[in-house]
């Protein structure tokens, strides 16, 4: 099991109208991340935002910035979105396919860190080789779009297998899961393995976030 859990709420979820109070209110829950979705609209079917909101959050928090690249292309941006403020920067194998390892490497030598995504229906062997190159694997438990859906169980045999990869090779890896995360669900993932935990609704929606935070990470 995973001990050191980090809280990395998804502002898909939030009041894009008081981002700020937002981001202050996972901070002082107690949150390790920010979770910034983007999205294009093409890659996904759901437009979110890009580069100006990633700098405008960066302003109000020095919480580790997760940028998730849901869009086509992702390596025309990396720069862009590391001059906005990211930390990590991480990109989805089914858009990059045999360009992944020179996008993460791309990454990299910016100075930020790395991560590879995977949906839930990709298998881990297609990006095996990928994997000692990152600072960050994320296994997406929903398929990427929209926020709110259901947690899909089967993705921990991932999860776990992954977790085995990183353990065998002693890498200094995190592993993310993203998608329909609250407090039942967390606890099956930090069993599976997972270090960082995305979740939207279950934090952004909840009457009193610290306690949010707490029971996702299974602080009682």
């Amino acid at each position: 099991m995973i001990r050191n859990v980090k809280i990395a709420p998804s502002v898909l979820s939030a009041d894009f109208s008081k981002m700020g109070e937002e981001i202050k209110r996972v901070e002082n829950a107690g949150a390790e991340f920010i979770h910034l979705d983007v999205m294009d609209g093409v890659f996904v079917p759901n437009i979110t935002f890009g580069i100006k909101m990633v700098a405008d959050i960066r302003k109000v928090t020095n919480l580790i910035f997760d940028c998730h690249l849901m869009i086509v292309k992702p390596e025309k941006y990396i720069e862009q979105f590391v001059k906005a403020g990211a930390d990590y920067i991480t990109v989805h194998y089914e858009e990059c396919k045999e360009n992944l390892e020179n996008v993460l490497k791309q990454i990299k030598s910016y100075g930020v860190k790395c991560g590879l995504v995977i949906n839930p229906d990709t298998p881990v062997e297609k990006v095996e080789n990928c994997i000692p190159l990152c600072d960050m694997v994320t296994v997406m438990s929903v398929f990427p779009g929209f926020g709110g859906q259901k947690f899909i169980p089967e993705v921990l045999g991932k999860c776990k297998k992954i977790r085995e990869i990183i353990d065998a090779k002693g890498l200094d890896i995190e592993l993310e899961i993203d998608g329909g995360i609250n407090s039942t669900t967390a606890k099956l993932a930090i069993d599976a393995g997972c270090s960082v935990l995305v979740a939207g609704s279950a934090v952004f929606g909840a009457s009193d976030i610290e306690k949010a935070v707490k029971d996702i990470r299974g602080n009682k």
